[in-house]
């Protein structure tokens, strides 16, 4: 058997900081890690960005379980998820700088150990507003773990490996928010040791018990120059989110004229926080985002791209679950097991994408994922709008597996093409600005393609064209999402032969 030559190394915990960022400062990037350690250690960071994206989603199909146990206002089931994913995608930017700061793997400890504590009390609250607090503070652990594993990764494999390390994450992404609903209806349905929909966060527990066990064998990671933190940029970017998030996902129909306009104040305060992000590095300090990462169409082209597509995905999940649970009243098991050949179908086309497809046939693949999705969401509407009026749609799960299809081609060749690119000293802020947009833009799926089968009788005969109605909206976001994608790959077909001239 060949040895690697990092597995010289086999104490992957003796060097001190110190030692880890002269090497970075040195070479850019932290020595590899053992090759014996590196997949195990890989499996180990994946699982905790499962953990925590499951987290954003899994509540959607207990939320009325929740409801009808803790009681309180109809209008609080939307902020059982929109408190974890608006202090989740609010806390990402300024975690992604701490991991620069004060240590990749120490901030993701810490993470992953805050994140298990809140998840206990999560499970054991009281009361909805209690839950809701509680929910807030989950999402800010689960901030500080994403961006960490990003740079994590980046130290710990190579040049040639790090593209298949880091096309692994699309798969998990993807398939985590898919997987979330159906985890929570059939653990809600379950009722394990009459846990009922506690169980969605006890869940957590021995998921973050294993992640905790094989976290020492992560190399220490720091930026190759440690920032300070941008407290004004910070301010900015929470208002700015804030306001465009939580006027949208407050109600519980379509959004008002007022939502819409603190969303465009939102939309403006963040342009005020781009301009304050390049006057910063203008003056030599250190913003909390780097304005290189915003230079050319490239990365904006894949924010838009993220913020698109994952709204569409979640708009298109809630669309089903409030369909099955309000119009049809068919309970949280089918409505989670519905949603089962959607994640059965991304599963097996990210695994096709990433192994075989991507490697031979680039961004195309990508292109690929979004006619896929299309003619998936297509084909749910045929669905509803030929299902007998308060029958299940016999065919929608058919329907659903073409769509899981398409995600799951598309996220492999996303997540590679838009962090390939990525420098040492960016990777920080685009991690936390690639799972920022991809929270924002969930969250606005759901409020907006949920609203609109809200705004309509949901739990009456015309459900099925509610949900016919708010699969046109998703399908919109699905085409301005093909409209930004091109933007985004164009830089990568254009590089290699910048690099044979550098050569």
């Amino acid at each position: 058997m060949t040895r690697h030559p990092a597995d010289t190394d086999t104490d992957i915990d003796t060097d001190t900081d110190t030692d880890a960022s002269a090497r970075i400062a040195a070479t850019g990037r932290a020595d590899t890690a053992p090759h014996r350690h590196r997949w195990t250690a890989l499996i180990a960071l994946l699982t905790a960005e499962a953990m925590n994206l499951l987290d954003a989603t899994i509540v959607q199909v207990a939320g009325p379980v929740i409801h009808t146990d803790l009681g309180g206002p109809a209008a609080a089931i939307p902020w059982y998820s929109a408190a974890y994913t608006l202090t989740f995608a609010l806390g990402l930017l300024t975690a992604a700088r701490l991991g620069d700061i004060a240590g990749r793997r120490r901030v993701f400890r810490i993470g992953v150990t805050a994140f298990a504590l809140t998840s206990l009390a999560c499970a054991l609250a009281p009361t909805t507003g209690i839950l809701i607090g509680l929910r807030a503070a989950q999402g800010a652990a689960a901030a500080l773990i994403i961006p960490q594993t990003f740079g994590l990764i980046r130290a710990m494999f190579d040049d040639d490996e790090l593209p298949k390390a880091l096309g692994t994450i699309g798969p998990v992404m993807g398939l985590s928010a898919v997987l979330g609903p159906v985890l929570g209806g059939v653990l809600t349905h379950a009722d394990l040791l009459g846990t009922s929909w506690r169980a969605v966060f006890l869940v957590n527990l021995p998921l973050a018990a294993a992640v905790l066990a094989v976290a020492p064998r992560l190399r220490e990671d720091h930026a190759p120059v440690r920032p300070r933190l941008d407290a004004t940029g910070t301010l900015l970017a929470a208002a700015g989110t804030t306001l465009l998030v939580c006027p949208l996902a407050a109600g519980t129909g379509a959004p008002s004229a007022a939502a819409w306009a603190a969303a465009a104040l939102g939309a403006l305060v963040l342009a005020v926080f781009t301009a304050h992000q390049r006057r910063t590095a203008a003056a030599g300090r250190t913003p909390l985002v780097e304005p290189s990462l915003l230079r050319g169409r490239a990365f904006p082209a894949a924010l838009a791209t993220s913020t698109l597509f994952f709204a569409t995905m979640n708009g298109v999940m809630i669309t089903v679950v409030l369909h099955l649970e309000l119009g049809l009243h068919t309970g949280p098991l089918t409505a989670g097991l519905t949603l089962l050949p959607w994640s059965a179908g991304l599963a097996v086309a990210s695994w096709l994408a990433g192994s075989h497809l991507v490697p031979r046939h680039g961004t195309r693949v990508l292109h690929a994922g979004i006619a896929t999705l299309a003619t998936g969401i297509a084909a749910a509407a045929l669905v509803y709008r030929t299902a007998p009026v308060g029958h299940y749609p016999t065919a929608l799960p058919f329907a659903l597996t073409l769509a899981g299809l398409g995600v799951g081609l598309f996220t492999p060749p996303f997540f590679t093409a838009a962090l390939r690119r990525v420098s040492p000293q960016e990777t920080g802020s685009a991690a936390g600005l690639l799972n920022a947009v991809q929270q924002l833009g969930g969250t606005l799926g759901v409020a907006v393609v949920g609203g609109v089968f809200l705004a309509g009788d949901a739990s009456g005969r015309t459900a099925g064209l509610g949900a016919q109605h708010a699969l046109g909206v998703a399908g919109a976001l699905l085409a301005a999402t093909a409209l930004a994608a091109p933007a985004m790959t164009a830089r990568r077909r254009a590089r290699p032969a910048e690099d044979r001239e550098a050569h």
